[in-house]
């Protein structure tokens, strides 16, 4: 005794794949979407920081290195 009544007519394996396949793709394209913003924004804060590091690391006083 099988319980056929909760299945779709037609293909239901193929309807179901494909749905998944489908919200798969989408979930993919959103976290690429995500991870290329975040990864931006940490390239920007990078260079910020390398800006502000070479200023202080500049060596525009009168001192001299070594002493």
């Amino acid at each position: 005794m099988q319980d056929d009544q909760n299945k779709p007519a037609g293909k239901p394996g193929r309807d179901v794949k494909d749905s998944r396949q489908q919200r798969l793709k989408q979930a993919l394209r959103e976290n690429l979407k995500r991870r290329k913003s975040q990864a931006r924004g940490r390239s920007d804060d990078a260079v910020a920081s390398s800006e502000t590091a070479d200023a202080s690391l500049d060596g525009s006083g009168d001192e001299k290195p070594g002493r």
